[in-house]
């Protein structure tokens, strides 16, 4: 016996209940099929110490839709799940939970530490999963893979190795990012800048010799006690007597030299810079030109360090303001400048990091980034939208080496040993067992760990068994679409990309499908400081998930962002109940039996224009949704379902299921079942758990809606009878239109008069005419000189319709109204003739556009008569 829907939808008693069955069914499992294309999407691993957001919402919500929609196709679809260790933002939790212990990391030690970490992985690492689940994502659980999980963390020692190898990773000095909070370097791409307000402090370098000397221009007066030199340009007249000598550093009374360089910028301050490599990248970088000393002034923790002289010990903001206050007693501070300016902080703590050379290990980035900005400009990987690539080729274009090293315990320790004895570095994929120099089987492995977007580089093909010649590497790699937002598009897009073609020796996917963020109502960025966020899941429990996933996706725009609003919400949620009524209806009107095929030769009017519109639902959500215009689709399936089947459709089919013939009531059902069948397939990949409920209940259905087949356009005869059907329509909201411009309630009927040129499509629509526009009767002339004393007309390109309501109108209202219309009619005149007369859109555009607006202006010319006769017989009325 088949199944029945209840009276409403209700998500929370269904969605769970679906969701567990699509995972003891194994629906969303993939398997290497020979036979099948595959389709492959990896998620951006959440991290382990995240939960759902709106962000994680909207981006899950396009993966799924891609990845069910391919998996209906027929392709062998894989969505890979997995999370990501997160180094630094999991460290800093446990550090946290361990200081509110009354203890710390240090006490723990590392292996005690790890321990820890692993336990607080495993109690807290799958909230996130669990949360994904909850919307409904169809990932492929089975395979979940972590980024330290073994397999992964053997394919990071060996692209380690393999780079070193290849002298691309290297350990050096040189000047890196530092977070003084989490105590860890930074790669470039993990610093936020953010515009404040500071100030320039003027200060003298007195001459050696006791001239005036010179005057340096700073945002950091703390650094200058690591000042090793000032430059100027070599082209600056003002400074060419001073090039070569030595000017004194205030408050160390140490003679540094004045150097030229043309990294000097004469129009920026005073025309010369204060020079300190140890603290500043560009002057690293002058340093290494000019043979300076290198004095690091700074501490790890932010505090000056023993060469800061008095200053050591203090915090570095308390050191600039002491120092600031004795340039000032030495009369060395010449003025203080207001001054805006963008300033580094850590992307995860926020706090303001620090230049500062250190030993740290680096990848040689420019060698591998050309490869990767060839595939970009040789459309081998596109971005969607276009204009995103920008960010990508300047990322790369302007790159540095990539700091890879971390001064954490939580993460993928460097495979890098030194032999106890005699201190060689051994790079290698597994600790040695002796060393290779002096037999010594002793070893110090390095200390650190690797950036966490080092791993997440190699997600496409670590993940499916890399290094190893697995099965599923050969068949799912490369993967095929890439879904995320544009603020990680250097951080891991370029990176995977990078590592895909030097490793692999193939790009990881052929697309990069970009979102944007999704905003509170007032286009605010969702934040715990504004405490603005919205959770997905509380979103869920009021409205269920495809209420959420069809808020996203309607109004998405490929690279844009949106804004939430819960009126967004509340509205798929009503959609979600007019598609459950309207399914109900049908199944209630089939009766036990199956629904027979459709047969085209039993087909009406009305039968045609659905079928004919439905295809064209089939063809735009398809090339929507192959464009990753995933928008653009749930829009066209939301019009097509709430108008043209629900309010169009089934209510031209209630008079003919209520009938007395049989075969009209059985070829009517064969329509309704068949559009409503695809119409929750079209639906699917927006809507999962309802589109499921509903379809395992009609006549002859799968176990599951999923595995498709995804629809195809079909029962193509009759077009000029579905053209002709959209005629009546227009006719229809015509006299509706009329009808409640001149408050006629629906109960009062009145006979209408057709006068049409095409009186065959009348006919055979009117009892569609008699129902949809409330007419007692339905009459169709072609004679003017038949129409009815005392009527009312509407009008549209079919033909005019007149009504005897006179009784119940006020004549000068109707007057009014039809005078409004004609003027509307002369605007889209006027309009229409404007382009025409235009060569460019006449000469330019395509022949099949200019016709079409010909053929628009014919019939605003023919409705001009219409109306001029209509408001003459209205004037001759009063």
């Amino acid at each position: 016996m088949r199944k029945e829907l209840g009276k409403t939808y209700d998500p929370k008693q269904t969605e769970e209940k679906l969701y567990q069955k699509w995972l003891e069914k194994g629906y969303f499992h993939a398997e290497v099929d020979r036979g099948k294309k595959p389709f492959t999407i990896v998620i951006p691993p959440p991290n382990i110490t995240g939960q759902l957001h709106m962000g994680h919402a909207l981006d899950n919500m396009m993966q799924d839709a891609i990845i069910r929609t391919k998996r209906m196709q027929g392709y062998s679809t894989l969505w890979m799940p997995g999370t990501d260790h997160a180094s630094i933002a999991t460290e800093v939790k446990i550090v946290d939970a361990l200081r509110d212990e009354g203890t710390s990391k240090e006490e723990l030690g590392r292996d005690k530490f790890l321990e820890r970490a692993w336990q607080w992985r495993e109690e807290f690492g799958g909230r996130i999963t669990r949360q994904l689940k909850k919307l409904g994502s169809s990932l492929d659980w089975e395979r979940e893979r972590f980024t330290m999980d073994e397999g992964c963390s053997r394919a990071v020692r060996e692209v380690f190795v393999r780079l070193y190898e290849k002298g691309l990773i290297y350990q050096g000095n040189r000047i890196i990012n530092w977070c003084p909070e989490c105590m860890t370097a930074l790669s470039d791409a993990e610093v936020e800048y953010e515009e404040q307000d500071s100030h320039l402090w003027h200060m003298r370098y007195r001459a050696e010799d006791g001239g005036e000397g010179i005057v340096v221009a700073t945002t950091r007066p703390e650094t200058m006690l690591g000042d090793t030199a000032v430059a100027v340009n070599p082209a600056d007249e003002r400074y060419k007597d001073l090039v070569g000598k030595n000017v004194i550093l205030p408050l160390l009374d140490k003679p540094i030299p004045v150097v030229a360089d043309e990294y000097v910028d004469m129009e920026f301050g005073t025309g010369a810079v204060k020079i300190t490599p140890a603290h500043d990248p560009n002057d690293y970088e002058v340093g290494e030109r000019h043979n300076l000393p290198v004095v690091r002034v700074m501490n790890d923790d932010g505090t000056m360090a023993e060469n800061a002289g008095k200053y050591a010990g203090m915090d570095r903001d308390e050191a600039r303001r002491q120092i600031v206050d004795d340039l000032k007693a030495c009369g060395a501070l010449v003025k203080i400048e207001d001054y805006k300016h963008n300033v580094g902080h850590c992307y995860r703590c926020h706090t303001v990091i620090e230049p500062i050379i250190s030993r740290q290990w680096f990848v040689k980035m420019k060698e591998l980034a050309q490869p990767a900005i060839e595939a970009v400009e040789t459309g081998k990987v596109k971005f969607v939208p276009e204009r995103f690539s920008k960010i990508y080729f300047n990322w790369l274009y302007n790159i540095r080496d990539w700091c890879i090293s971390r001064q954490l315990w939580w993460g993928h320790r460097i495979p890098a040993y030194t032999c106890k004895e005699c201190g060689k570095l051994i790079v290698t994929v597994e600790a040695p067992s002796a060393c290779p120099e002096c037999g010594c089987t002793e070893f110090i492995q390095d200390e650190d760990v690797l950036d966490t977007w080092f791993s997440s580089g190699l997600w496409p093909f670590s993940t499916l068994g890399w290094p190893d010649k697995t099965p599923e590497l050969d068949y799912y790699y490369p993967t095929d679409v890439l879904v995320t937002g544009y603020d990680i598009i250097f951080f891991w897009v370029a990176r995977m990309i990078i590592f895909g073609i030097e490793i692999m020796g193939e790009e990881p996917f052929h697309t990069v499908d970009i979102h944007g963020i999704v905003r509170d109502s007032e286009g605010r960025k969702m934040s715990k400081s504004l405490g603005n966020g919205i959770d997905p899941l509380e979103v869920i429990g009021k409205y269920g998930a495809d209420a959420l996933r069809f808020s996203l996706a309607v109004g998405n725009s490929p690279g844009n962002d949106m804004r939430f609003y819960w009126e967004k919400v509340e509205a798929a949620r009503n959609f979600a109940n007019k598609i459950w009524n309207a399914s109900r209806f049908v199944l209630m009107n089939i009766g036990e039996g199956e629904a027979a095929p459709v047969e085209e030769e039993k087909l009406d009017i009305a039968d045609r224009w659905i079928l004919a519109k439905l295809n064209g639902a089939i063809r735009e959500c398809t090339d929507n949704i192959e464009k990753y215009d995933l928008g653009l689709a749930a829009q066209k399936i939301y019009d097509f379902s709430w108008s043209e089947l629900c309010d169009w459709y089934i209510e031209m089919a209630k008079p003919r299921l209520y009938g007395e013939d049989e075969d009209v009531k059985s070829a009517t059902i064969s329509v309704l079942v068949y559009v409503l069948e695809n119409t929750l397939k079209l639906l699917h990949p927006f809507m999962p758990f309802i589109t499921e409920e509903i379809y395992t209940s009609l006549p002859g259905a799968a176990e599951t809606i999923m595995l498709g087949p995804w629809p195809k356009p079909a029962y193509e005869g009759g077009r000029e009878q579905a053209d002709m059907m959209n005629g009546v329509m227009d006719l229809i909201r015509s006299i509706r239109n009329v009808r409640a411009e001149m408050n006629v309630p629906p109960s009062v009927k009145a006979k209408i008069t057709v006068l049409t040129k095409h009186a065959d499509a009348i006919h055979a629509c009117a009892e569609y005419l008699k129902r949809l526009a409330y007419a007692s009767e339905v009459e169709v002339i072609e004679d003017k000189a038949r129409i009815p004393q005392n009527s009312v007309s509407a009008v549209c390109a079919v033909g005019e319709a007149f009504m005897p309501l006179v009784e119940l109108i006020d004549v000068e209202k109707e007057l009014a109204r039809l005078k409004k219309e004609a003027e509307k009619n002369e605007s889209e005149i006027k309009r229409a003739e404007g382009k025409l007369g235009n060569k460019g859109f006449t000469e330019k555009a395509p022949a099949k556009v200019v016709e079409e607006e010909r053929a628009k202006l014919d019939t605003y010319l023919e409705m001009r008569g219409k109306l001029a006769e209509r408001i003459l017989f209205m004037e001759g009325m009063k």
